[in-house]
């Protein structure tokens, strides 16, 4: 039996899948338009107290996008009011001074902006938008309130070659730390795996010129570039073990131990609307499966790394194999491992073309079916 918990340190809520762009990486579930109503506020408020009552501390408010939700300056509010450091993740779309200036005055701490390229071209492609002169403002924005500048970029075969003028782009924006963020292959970056996983030369290049560039720039700047797992020998910690500081609740009220967990099959998870968080935390089946080592086959069971690793990601797990209970197959002890170096081995083999050239699908938030960007959409601008 697996020892009594911590608290949940650290909470993410997803207060909506609705999202402007349609990226072709994002994470969220492929499925999502079958999913059920978004909570309404006060249901968000009563999460938001009875986690802070449990320990919870850190508060990740994402989607989606945030501010779709026309009360996210009372949710951040309430957060502020109850002792949570409060970071907002946001494409920024949507996103006006007058906005910020609210979300300021209520409590915010942090802001995350995303950007998915250096130029405007491949931004607005892969986002199947035409974004990117709003979020170059948006940044001018969050600097003139205060905040510090903190830009998130996606990587993937069609912009890490691209790293070194995205990080020349943060700098001429202000950026004060920059998270470099190989995809990792979940949601709708998993559909479009074969069409998104670089290269290990493409990765050696992006690690070479940003080792050049933090030298550069010293303590100006905070990179952090984050590898692929598939480019690993040893899977991630994921979330430190499932049901260990980690919490999310999503837009229709399941509660999950990771954000990408309602995939499982079995796992049940349960829901904010029937349940308290403190029964969800400590009780429920879905966040107790994953929970120690009794649920662990070889070669975790018997790995001396089991208590550093908690045997990878779940996810992971069973999208590769089909078992959530298997070793991650990163870990080149896993008897699957093959499964991960025969899918960079076609990534290594694949000619280099055009990302508008390749079949990139991306979500159509109002029916989950997967389109394909077209390239006159670049033509056009």
């Amino acid at each position: 039996m697996s020892a009594r918990p911590g608290p949940p340190l650290w909470l993410l809520l997803e207060l909506t899948y609705r999202c402007p762009l349609h990226c072709v990486f994002c994470y969220n579930p492929t499925d999502f338009a079958r999913t059920g109503a978004e909570l309404d506020t006060a249901t968000w408020l009563r999460v938001l107290a009875e986690a802070r009552a449990l320990g919870a501390v850190q508060l990740g408010l994402s989607g989606g996008e945030p501010l779709l939700r026309e009360d996210l300056e009372e949710i951040v509010g309430a957060a502020h009011g109850l002792g949570y450091y409060i970071n907002l993740i946001t494409s920024g779309v949507g996103l006006t001074e007058a906005r910020l200036a609210a979300l300021k005055r209520a409590g915010l701490d942090h802001i995350q902006l995303s950007f998915q390229d250096s130029t405007r071209e491949l931004n607005d492609f892969l986002s199947s938008t035409r974004t990117f002169e709003h979020k170059s403002q948006v940044a001018a924005l969050i600097r003139a309130h205060g905040y510090p500048m903190v830009l998130n970029v996606v990587l993937h075969r069609h912009n890490i070659d691209h790293v070194g003028e995205i990080l020349a782009m943060a700098e001429r924006m202000g950026a004060q730390y920059v998270e470099l963020a190989n995809t990792q292959y979940y949601g709708w970056a998993w559909l479009n795996r074969a069409e998104l996983l670089p290269s290990r030369a493409q990765l050696a290049r992006a690690e070479a010129v940003t080792a050049g560039f933090r030298a550069r720039v010293g303590n100006a700047m905070q990179i952090y570039f984050v590898v692929p797992d598939y480019f690993e020998r040893r899977p991630k910690a994921c979330m430190n073990g499932l049901g260990s500081v980690f919490l999310a609740v999503t837009p229709d009220g399941t509660a999950l131990p990771c954000h990408a967990a309602r995939m499982l099959p079995d796992l049940n998870p349960p829901n904010v609307r029937e349940q308290s968080i403190r029964a969800i935390w400590y009780d429920s089946p879905a966040f107790n499966r994953f929970r120690g080592e009794d649920w662990m086959r070889e070669p975790c069971r018997s790995c001396p790394e089991r208590s550093q690793d908690f045997g990878g990601c779940r996810c992971q797990a069973y999208l590769l194999t089909g078992d959530a209970h298997q070793a991650d197959p990163v870990c080149e002890l896993s008897p699957h491992h093959h499964l991960v170096t025969e899918a960079v081995a076609r990534a290594e083999a694949a000619p280099p073309r055009p990302a508008h050239e390749h079949v990139l699908r991306f979500r159509d938030h109002r029916t989950s079916v997967a389109v394909v960007p077209q390239p006159e959409r670049l033509a056009e601008e």
